[in-house]
Protein backbone atom coordinates (compact mmCIF):
# COMPACT_ATOMS: atom_id res chain seq x y z
CA UNK A 1 0.00 0.00 0.00
CA UNK A 2 1.83 3.16 -1.11
CA UNK A 3 0.74 6.47 0.77
CA UNK A 4 0.84 10.10 -0.17
CA UNK A 5 0.51 13.09 1.76
CA UNK A 6 -1.75 15.41 0.21
CA UNK A 7 -3.03 18.70 1.14
CA UNK A 8 -6.41 20.48 -0.24
CA UNK A 9 -7.65 23.98 0.47
CA UNK A 10 -11.33 24.41 2.62
CA UNK A 11 -13.13 28.12 2.90
CA UNK A 12 -9.44 29.46 3.32
CA UNK A 13 -8.01 26.56 5.58
CA UNK A 14 -5.24 24.06 4.38
CA UNK A 15 -6.57 20.55 5.04
CA UNK A 16 -4.36 17.42 4.84
CA UNK A 17 -4.83 13.98 4.26
CA UNK A 18 -3.00 10.99 2.94
CA UNK A 19 -3.99 8.97 -0.64
CA UNK A 20 -3.53 5.40 0.08
CA UNK A 21 -3.14 3.25 -3.13
CA UNK A 22 -2.13 -0.36 -4.29
CA UNK A 23 0.76 0.31 -5.90
CA UNK A 24 2.53 3.59 -6.91
CA UNK A 25 1.49 3.10 -10.78
CA UNK A 26 -1.82 2.79 -9.83
CA UNK A 27 -4.36 4.89 -12.11
CA UNK A 28 -8.12 5.63 -12.84
CA UNK A 29 -8.75 4.11 -9.37
CA UNK A 30 -12.33 4.03 -7.91
CA UNK A 31 -11.92 5.74 -4.52
CA UNK A 32 -12.90 5.52 -1.09
CA UNK A 33 -12.93 9.35 0.32
CA UNK A 34 -12.91 8.74 4.68
CA UNK A 35 -12.75 10.86 7.63
CA UNK A 36 -13.06 9.69 11.16
CA UNK A 37 -15.83 11.14 13.57
CA UNK A 38 -16.19 13.11 16.81
CA UNK A 39 -13.30 14.92 17.50
CA UNK A 40 -10.54 12.35 15.80
CA UNK A 41 -8.30 12.12 13.05
CA UNK A 42 -8.08 9.40 10.02
CA UNK A 43 -5.03 7.80 11.92
CA UNK A 44 -7.09 6.86 14.99
CA UNK A 45 -8.11 3.36 14.03
CA UNK A 46 -9.24 3.48 10.64
CA UNK A 47 -6.41 1.40 9.06
CA UNK A 48 -8.27 -1.88 9.05
CA UNK A 49 -10.63 -0.28 6.77
CA UNK A 50 -8.01 1.81 4.41
CA UNK A 51 -5.94 -1.38 3.96
CA UNK A 52 -9.09 -3.40 3.46
CA UNK A 53 -10.50 -1.34 0.59
CA UNK A 54 -6.61 -0.63 -1.10
CA UNK A 55 -6.29 -5.13 -0.57
CA UNK A 56 -9.38 -4.92 -2.86
CA UNK A 57 -8.25 -2.71 -5.19
CA UNK A 58 -9.68 0.37 -4.46
CA UNK A 59 -7.64 4.05 -3.30
CA UNK A 60 -8.16 5.36 -0.50
CA UNK A 61 -8.05 9.63 0.01
CA UNK A 62 -8.09 9.84 4.05
CA UNK A 63 -8.42 13.32 5.69
CA UNK A 64 -8.65 15.26 8.95
CA UNK A 65 -11.05 18.16 9.35
CA UNK A 66 -9.95 22.06 9.73
CA UNK A 67 -8.86 21.83 13.59
CA UNK A 68 -7.97 18.50 13.53
CA UNK A 69 -4.98 16.66 13.44
CA UNK A 70 -2.30 17.52 10.67
CA UNK A 71 -4.93 20.15 8.95
CA UNK A 72 -4.95 23.91 9.76
CA UNK A 73 -7.20 26.16 11.36
CA UNK A 74 -7.19 27.97 14.71
CA UNK A 75 -7.90 27.93 17.85
CA UNK A 76 -7.35 23.72 18.00
CA UNK A 77 -10.27 21.41 18.41
CA UNK A 78 -12.79 23.09 17.67
CA UNK A 79 -15.73 21.14 15.79
CA UNK A 80 -18.09 22.65 13.86
CA UNK A 81 -20.86 20.03 11.87
CA UNK A 82 -21.32 23.17 9.05
CA UNK A 83 -17.86 23.35 8.72
CA UNK A 84 -16.84 19.45 8.73
CA UNK A 85 -19.81 19.31 5.83
CA UNK A 86 -17.90 22.06 3.84
CA UNK A 87 -14.48 19.86 4.27
CA UNK A 88 -16.47 16.68 3.06
CA UNK A 89 -17.23 18.57 -0.27
CA UNK A 90 -14.07 20.37 -0.63
CA UNK A 91 -12.16 16.75 -0.50
CA UNK A 92 -14.65 15.65 -2.68
CA UNK A 93 -13.83 18.40 -5.61
CA UNK A 94 -10.10 18.01 -4.86
CA UNK A 95 -10.45 14.19 -5.04
CA UNK A 96 -11.96 14.50 -8.61
CA UNK A 97 -8.93 16.41 -9.22
CA UNK A 98 -6.52 13.54 -9.24
CA UNK A 99 -4.96 11.28 -11.66
CA UNK A 100 -4.75 8.19 -10.05
CA UNK A 101 -8.66 8.56 -9.08
CA UNK A 102 -11.28 8.19 -11.57
CA UNK A 103 -13.53 11.14 -9.86
CA UNK A 104 -16.85 9.65 -11.57
CA UNK A 105 -16.55 6.46 -9.11
CA UNK A 106 -16.01 7.70 -5.74
CA UNK A 107 -17.70 6.45 -2.04
CA UNK A 108 -17.81 8.80 0.91
CA UNK A 109 -17.20 7.10 3.82
CA UNK A 110 -18.00 7.81 7.90
CA UNK A 111 -18.51 6.39 10.97
CA UNK A 112 -19.95 7.72 14.07
CA UNK A 113 -20.13 11.54 13.73
CA UNK A 114 -18.62 11.42 10.09
CA UNK A 115 -21.07 8.63 9.37
CA UNK A 116 -23.85 11.33 9.59
CA UNK A 117 -21.73 14.01 7.95
CA UNK A 118 -21.43 11.79 4.76
CA UNK A 119 -25.07 11.32 4.51
CA UNK A 120 -25.17 15.43 4.46
CA UNK A 121 -22.63 15.79 2.21
CA UNK A 122 -23.88 13.10 -0.34
CA UNK A 123 -27.18 14.80 -0.17
CA UNK A 124 -25.81 18.81 -0.91
CA UNK A 125 -23.40 17.44 -3.31
CA UNK A 126 -25.89 15.05 -5.33
CA UNK A 127 -23.36 13.39 -7.42
CA UNK A 128 -21.18 10.53 -5.55
CA UNK A 129 -21.99 7.14 -6.25
CA UNK A 130 -22.73 5.65 -3.30
CA UNK A 131 -21.87 6.09 0.49
CA UNK A 132 -21.04 4.25 3.72
CA UNK A 133 -22.24 4.66 7.35
CA UNK A 134 -21.04 2.94 10.04
CA UNK A 135 -22.46 3.27 13.51
CA UNK A 136 -23.70 6.83 12.05
CA UNK A 137 -24.65 9.80 14.20
CA UNK A 138 -27.39 11.05 12.16
CA UNK A 139 -29.95 12.99 14.83
CA UNK A 140 -28.02 15.07 17.49
CA UNK A 141 -31.34 15.91 19.12
CA UNK A 142 -31.97 11.97 19.80
CA UNK A 143 -28.12 11.83 20.48
CA UNK A 144 -28.63 14.96 23.15
CA UNK A 145 -31.67 13.35 24.82
CA UNK A 146 -29.77 9.90 24.88
CA UNK A 147 -27.00 11.84 26.62
CA UNK A 148 -29.77 12.72 29.39
CA UNK A 149 -31.20 9.18 29.14
CA UNK A 150 -28.00 7.81 30.66
CA UNK A 151 -26.53 10.95 32.53
CA UNK A 152 -29.36 12.98 33.74
CA UNK A 153 -30.74 16.38 32.73
CA UNK A 154 -27.79 18.32 35.21
CA UNK A 155 -25.22 16.53 32.76
CA UNK A 156 -27.16 18.50 29.80
CA UNK A 157 -27.31 21.89 31.81
CA UNK A 158 -23.51 21.20 32.56
CA UNK A 159 -22.52 20.96 29.09
CA UNK A 160 -24.77 24.17 28.14
CA UNK A 161 -23.01 26.22 30.75
CA UNK A 162 -19.61 24.95 30.08
CA UNK A 163 -20.99 25.14 25.85
CA UNK A 164 -21.92 29.15 27.20
CA UNK A 165 -18.41 29.75 28.99
CA UNK A 166 -16.86 28.61 25.80
CA UNK A 167 -18.78 31.27 23.27
CA UNK A 168 -18.09 33.93 25.51
CA UNK A 169 -14.13 33.22 25.55
CA UNK A 170 -13.35 32.75 22.22
CA UNK A 171 -16.11 36.25 21.41
CA UNK A 172 -13.67 37.74 23.37
CA UNK A 173 -10.77 36.95 22.08
CA UNK A 174 -9.07 34.03 24.53
CA UNK A 175 -8.71 30.41 24.35
CA UNK A 176 -11.67 28.16 24.27
CA UNK A 177 -13.10 26.53 27.26
CA UNK A 178 -11.99 22.84 26.71
CA UNK A 179 -14.21 19.65 28.01
CA UNK A 180 -13.33 16.03 27.48
CA UNK A 181 -14.40 14.25 23.94
CA UNK A 182 -15.12 10.99 26.20
CA UNK A 183 -15.15 10.24 29.72
CA UNK A 184 -16.26 7.98 32.58
CA UNK A 185 -19.93 8.37 33.84
CA UNK A 186 -20.61 11.10 35.96
CA UNK A 187 -17.56 13.01 34.65
CA UNK A 188 -18.02 15.94 32.62
CA UNK A 189 -17.67 15.19 28.95
CA UNK A 190 -19.70 15.49 25.95
CA UNK A 191 -19.96 11.40 25.95
CA UNK A 192 -20.19 9.42 29.09
CA UNK A 193 -21.68 6.61 28.62
CA UNK A 194 -20.11 3.06 30.53
CA UNK A 195 -18.42 2.26 27.56
CA UNK A 196 -17.54 5.78 25.97
CA UNK A 197 -13.96 6.45 27.97
CA UNK A 198 -12.78 2.32 27.25
CA UNK A 199 -14.13 2.57 23.76
CA UNK A 200 -12.69 6.25 22.85
CA UNK A 201 -9.31 6.88 24.12
CA UNK A 202 -8.03 3.74 22.67
CA UNK A 203 -8.56 4.49 18.97
CA UNK A 204 -6.35 7.90 20.09
CA UNK A 205 -3.59 8.28 17.12
CA UNK A 206 -0.57 10.67 18.85
CA UNK A 207 -2.39 13.22 16.40
CA UNK A 208 -5.20 13.54 18.25
CA UNK A 209 -6.77 14.51 21.87
CA UNK A 210 -9.31 13.49 24.09
CA UNK A 211 -11.06 16.76 24.54
CA UNK A 212 -13.01 19.71 22.39
CA UNK A 213 -13.80 23.21 22.68
CA UNK A 214 -17.43 23.17 24.72
CA UNK A 215 -19.35 25.18 22.29
CA UNK A 216 -20.01 22.29 20.34
CA UNK A 217 -22.65 21.28 22.95
CA UNK A 218 -24.90 24.22 21.13
CA UNK A 219 -24.23 22.83 17.47
CA UNK A 220 -24.83 18.89 18.51
CA UNK A 221 -28.53 19.16 18.86
CA UNK A 222 -29.16 21.16 15.58
CA UNK A 223 -27.06 19.12 13.25
CA UNK A 224 -29.43 16.07 11.85
CA UNK A 225 -28.60 14.87 9.05
CA UNK A 226 -31.83 12.61 9.13
CA UNK A 227 -33.11 15.19 7.61
CA UNK A 228 -31.59 15.58 4.87
CA UNK A 229 -31.46 11.40 3.95
CA UNK A 230 -33.99 11.33 1.64
CA UNK A 231 -32.00 13.33 -1.05
CA UNK A 232 -29.39 10.82 -0.86
CA UNK A 233 -30.80 8.92 -4.12
CA UNK A 234 -27.19 7.06 -4.64
CA UNK A 235 -26.54 2.90 -3.06
CA UNK A 236 -26.07 3.76 0.73
CA UNK A 237 -24.99 1.25 2.79
CA UNK A 238 -25.81 1.71 6.84
CA UNK A 239 -24.04 -0.18 9.79
CA UNK A 240 -26.06 -0.30 12.66
CA UNK A 241 -24.56 -0.73 16.22
CA UNK A 242 -27.49 -2.17 18.25
CA UNK A 243 -26.49 -1.40 21.34
CA UNK A 244 -25.26 2.08 20.76
CA UNK A 245 -25.01 4.58 23.59
CA UNK A 246 -23.72 7.45 21.68
CA UNK A 247 -25.34 7.50 18.15
CA UNK A 248 -29.01 5.61 18.78
CA UNK A 249 -29.44 2.95 16.51
CA UNK A 250 -33.46 3.63 15.96
CA UNK A 251 -32.30 7.00 14.20
CA UNK A 252 -30.03 5.26 12.27
CA UNK A 253 -32.60 3.24 11.63
CA UNK A 254 -34.92 5.65 10.32
CA UNK A 255 -32.61 7.65 8.29
CA UNK A 256 -31.94 4.33 6.32
CA UNK A 257 -35.86 4.13 5.52
CA UNK A 258 -35.73 7.70 4.05
CA UNK A 259 -33.31 6.87 1.93
CA UNK A 260 -34.35 5.70 -1.61
CA UNK A 261 -31.57 3.02 -1.82
CA UNK A 262 -29.91 1.77 1.38
CA UNK A 263 -29.24 -1.29 2.30
CA UNK A 264 -28.98 -1.96 6.64
CA UNK A 265 -26.46 -4.62 8.14
CA UNK A 266 -27.30 -4.71 12.25
CA UNK A 267 -24.40 -6.18 14.96
CA UNK A 268 -25.64 -6.81 18.34
CA UNK A 269 -23.20 -4.86 19.66
CA UNK A 270 -22.17 -1.34 21.16
CA UNK A 271 -21.08 2.04 19.54
CA UNK A 272 -17.04 1.20 19.78
CA UNK A 273 -17.47 -2.22 19.63
CA UNK A 274 -17.42 -1.96 15.32
CA UNK A 275 -13.40 -0.97 15.75
CA UNK A 276 -12.44 -3.95 17.02
CA UNK A 277 -12.31 -7.73 16.92
CA UNK A 278 -15.59 -10.13 15.49
CA UNK A 279 -17.85 -7.14 15.10
CA UNK A 280 -14.82 -5.07 12.84
CA UNK A 281 -14.69 -8.18 10.67
CA UNK A 282 -17.81 -8.63 10.05
CA UNK A 283 -18.51 -4.58 9.01
CA UNK A 284 -15.05 -4.73 6.83
CA UNK A 285 -16.79 -8.00 5.52
CA UNK A 286 -20.05 -6.20 4.42
CA UNK A 287 -18.39 -3.04 3.46
CA UNK A 288 -16.70 -5.02 0.54
CA UNK A 289 -19.39 -6.76 -0.54
CA UNK A 290 -21.06 -4.17 -0.75
CA UNK A 291 -18.89 -2.07 -2.86
CA UNK A 292 -18.60 -5.28 -5.22
CA UNK A 293 -21.68 -5.56 -6.12
CA UNK A 294 -22.92 -1.66 -7.54
CA UNK A 295 -21.47 -1.15 -10.70
CA UNK A 296 -20.82 2.50 -10.07
CA UNK A 297 -17.58 1.84 -8.10
CA UNK A 298 -16.56 -0.48 -11.18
Amino acid sequence: MIETPLEFPSHGTTCRGVLYTPNADSRNLPCVLMAHGFGLTHASGLAPFKEAFCNAGYAVFAFDYRHFGESDGQPRQTLSPRKEVADWLAALNFARQLDRIDGSRICLWGTSFSGGLVIAAAAKDGSVQCTISQCPMVDGLASLLGVIGYAGLMQAMRLTYHGTVDWLRRGLGMSPRYIASAGRPGELGMMTAEDCQEGYVPLLADNASNYVAAGVSYAIPFFRPIRLASKVACPALVLICDHDTVAPASAAAKAAERMPNSEVKHYPVGHFDVYRGEALVQSIEDQLDFLSTHPQLH
